[in-house]
């Protein structure tokens, strides 16, 4: 039967990293929730217009949002077997609707726990910078850019650090992020 593969893990274990590994070796195709929204900012569907609203308004996307996006690219035929979702599920309901998802398409949910120390999270956190341009994700300590604090596909492009990103959100972000370490 094929798979639904999960990562979890807190932020910063490396749920993005082991995703693209496995993708790389194993052929699995990788199916990122944070790409696909990355993705909605330029493209021109309703669906995109929506989330781009929601985006624009620095509120967090819901869960329903966000669900049929990811049941949208998981229609696809590259993900006919096996897949690997990479940010999702993050709540309790996005995981009740993934259970509905693999019901849907006949799939069953591996979930596979990265756990990493305390003190090697902190490092990961502190460290880590994203490009506002790509998204792409570096690390100050364990993975830095080419030039210091620029990123290696826009090098006019100054870094930023995730606590500028987590100050534009909404208050119920925040309470929607303490409930997703719950979670965890």
């Amino acid at each position: 039967m094929s798979k639904i593969i999960v990562l979890i893990g807190a932020p910063g274990a490396g749920k993005g990293t082991q995703a693209r590994l496995l993708q790389e070796r194993l052929g699995i195709p990788q199916i990122s929730t944070g790409d696909m929204f990355r993705e909605m900012k330029n493209a021109g569907t309703p669906l995109a217009r929506e989330v781009q609203a929601v985006m624009a308004s620095g509120k967090l996307v819901s869960d329903d949002l966000t669900y049929q996006i990811v049941r949208d690219r998981t229609l696809r035929e590259d993900t006919a077997g096996t897949y690997l979702l990479d940010g999702y599920p993050r709540t309790a309901v996005q995981a009740e609707q993934l259970e509905g998802l693999a019901q849907e398409q006949g799939k069953e949910i591996e979930a596979i726990l990265i756990d990493v120390p305390m003190d090697d999270l902190m490092r990961r956190m502190t460290g880590r910078r994203s490009c506002p341009v790509c998204g792409e994700i570096y690390n100050i300590f364990f993975k830095p850019p080419k030039n210091d604090n620029v990123c290696d596909f826009h090098p006019d492009t100054p870094l930023q650090h995730p606590k500028m990103i987590i100050r534009k959100r909404s208050s119920s972000g925040s309470e929607r992020m303490r409930s997703k370490r719950n979670l965890l």
